[in-house]
């Protein structure tokens, strides 16, 4: 190593070293932080080749999901206001099984995705940063005008509690693109210290271990389908926005050729998700050519399903075949099943 290189890592290390020791000086971190650690099941490895329309050869599931909150996590779910795509199996059979959420990709097409700041709170707290060491926890958002406000604990050496204020909007990849205008290190001015000293948070913050998040410079960006858990999503962010209380995500499709078509419910639900064409399985039971409706049994609300209870939804519920063998199903929230279930 030449003596010029080693000069430029010793005063690199000397900046984060001073940064650390002026923050450590100015405030203390309150209270424990925990870490919550979960696992999901890795998705199956064996791809079929790219599915055609349901139209051609029936090995596509084209779904539609309208006024649905869609759980893909404990404490998070999407709010799917109106969506379409296509559910592509990855199993050799070519069956999407709703029993096994790793079995398909939900491609999505066009559509709305809404994430309250609660539920983002939690999927970065609980998936995205949940391994040891990771360098951002206790995360919490809140959203002023059209800035996302995010507070929490930035681990370099010691605990560092932060606030960032930053501007969201979406990169030439697809990624949601969160540009820091100002921050708070306590009481300290982050960013005056930082580009004094030199420092950018892509030097501060190692993100190799997070689900679906790299820095760039000074901002934070997410893959919006990296970030969740399974089932898999693909898609084309187009838009995002923050809103009162949620910051919300806009797809939209550039396959022209392979967008889904567009599906009528057989009923006048304003709360369902339909599924129709392929095989799906669900329990003990297989359905060719699919033709199914799930419908909220209390539209005054969001459709509150979840694909890990879904079952408990379907027994407390009841179903009706139709005459041309489409199957249109009736459940309750699983939120309102699961107050009852408890006595609330």
């Amino acid at each position: 190593m030449s003596r010029q290189h080693s000069r430029r890592r010793r005063g690199f290390l000397a900046s984060v070293g001073t940064a650390a020791l002026v923050v450590s000086l100015s405030c203390r971190a309150g209270g424990p932080s925990y870490v919550i650690e979960q696992t999901v099941a890795k998705p199956a490895t064996t791809a079929l080749p790219p599915g055609l329309h349901a139209e051609a050869n029936d090995t596509v599931v084209n779904a539609r999901f309208q006024g649905v909150r869609f759980g893909v996590w404990k404490g998070v779910a999407l709010g799917l206001e109106q969506l379409s795509g296509r559910l592509l199996s990855q199993r050799d059979d070519g069956v999407v099984s709703l029993d096994d959420k790793t079995s398909f990709v939900l491609a999505i097409d066009t559509g709305t995705v809404a994430l309250t700041l609660g539920d983002l709170s939690r999927l970065m707290n609980t998936y995205v940063f949940a391994y040891r060491g990771a360098p951002l926890r206790d995360l919490s958002f809140e959203v002023d005008g059209q800035h996302l406000i995010q507070r929490g604990i930035l681990h370099k050496g010691v605990d560092i509690p932060f606030e960032m204020v930053g501007e969201v909007s979406v990169t030439a990849e697809s990624e949601i693109r969160v540009h820091p205008l100002s921050m708070k290190i306590c009481s300290i001015n982050g960013q005056g210290l930082m580009n004094a000293l030199g420092i950018t948070l892509a030097k501060l913050m190692d993100v190799s271990q997070a689900k679906g998040v790299r820095v760039v410079g000074n901002d934070l960006l997410l893959d919006p389908v990296k970030i969740l858990p399974p089932p898999a999503i693909r898609g084309r962010l187009v838009h995002v926005a923050v809103q009162p209380g949620r910051l919300v995500q806009y797809f939209g499709s550039a396959d022209v050729q392979h967008v889904a078509r567009r599906l009528e419910p057989d009923s006048n639900a304003t709360n369902f998700i339909q599924f129709r064409g392929g095989t799906m399985q669900f329990g003990k039971l297989f359905m060719a050519h699919s033709d199914i409706e799930i419908v909220d049994l209390s539209p005054s609300d969001p459709f509150d399903f979840d694909i890990d209870h879904y079952h408990e939804q379907l027994v407390a519920g009841y179903h009706r075949t139709l005459s041309d063998d489409g199957l249109l199903v009736f459940m309750p929230d699983l939120n309102k099943l699961q107050a009852v279930a408890i006595g609330r």
